[in-house]
């Protein structure tokens, strides 16, 4: 009896594995990724055939929303705010729907993206942004939609969209001057205080040259107007370790005092705890 019903998990068990069909999805799933001057854009989308069919005007109808592909959204993503025909599209992932025309295509940027289709109920307040595009006719007609990113320059490029004898293209503008000159100038400028607080703080935490860990903390609270409770903590950790106990019973004062205006009580804790004990 024993044997026969491990003979029967076992066919069970084959029969489930077997089961597990797979066949190839009639619109595939892709996924696009380009980088435009310093801004991140990713398209998601599935890619839906002709097959025969007439597309705009039958199977996509004229003046009506359109999920720009097939099954669950399209879904378009931006790193950085981005300008499209003067208006500003914050930075985010927006679901891409079209109202194609002859002559024009009407492109949506919807702030939700988990429908499947085109929204249930469509609500104004989520649209992100509305523009209208130019509608071109190709002199070869295009299988399979296709969605992309082209004519790319480093301070804007065009989201592309190709199906069956239409073409349309939209021109986006990215951030890159402001982001390439707030960058210079941020390294120009030197090392801020957040970053010669990090180094401090390895400094200290790795067993490394604890001299070196004092001058960064000292140059991360000269650069501050408002001298954080946990920048005073390290300075006096440092102090502690370099042998001055007198300096870092000072300097953990201030970070008591600082940490209970703040109303950190770890902090409050740990820098009476740490003055006690430099104290005997």
């Amino acid at each position: 009896m024993k044997n026969f019903l491990i003979l029967v998990a076992i066919i069970i068990a084959n029969f489930t594995i077997e089961a597990q069909v797979r066949t190839p999805e009639s619109s595939p799933k892709t996924t696009i990724n380009q980088v435009v001057g310093l801004t991140d854009v990713e398209i998601v989308y599935s890619r839906p055939s002709a097959r025969g069919r007439a597309v705009f005007g039958n199977l996509v109808p004229f003046g009506k929303l359109w999920r720009t592909g097939a099954n669950q959204n399209t879904i378009i993503s931006f790193s950085d705010d981005v300008v499209i025909g003067g208006k500003t599209l914050a930075k985010g992932k927006y679901a891409l729907y079209t109202v194609p025309n002859i002559q024009s295509w009407e492109v949506i940027f919807y702030k939700t993206t988990d429908n499947w289709g085109t929204p249930a109920d469509f609500k104004e307040e989520n649209v992100a942004l509305r523009t209208t595009v130019k509608e071109e006719a190709l002199s070869k007609p295009v299988e399979t939609l296709t969605i992309g990113i082209s004519r790319i320059d480093t301070d804007f490029a065009y989201l592309e969209i190709y199906w069956e004898n239409s073409y349309a293209a939209l021109k986006f503008e990215v951030p890159t001057k402001k982001m390439a000159i707030e960058s210079i100038n941020k390294t120009m400028a030197g090392p801020s205080n957040g970053d010669y607080f990090a180094s401090a703080q390895y400094y200290y935490l790795a067993n490394l040259d604890v001299n070196k860990a004092k001058s960064y903390i000292d140059k991360a609270l000269e650069a501050t107007e408002n001298k954080p409770f946990y920048y005073l903590r390290l300075k006096s950790l440092i102090e502690a370790k370099q042998g001055d106990k007198k300096a870092a019973i000072e300097t953990a004062k201030l970070s008591l005092a600082a940490s209970e205006s703040a109303g950190n009580q770890d902090y409050v804790k740990m820098n009476k705890d740490s003055i006690s004990e430099w104290s005997k």
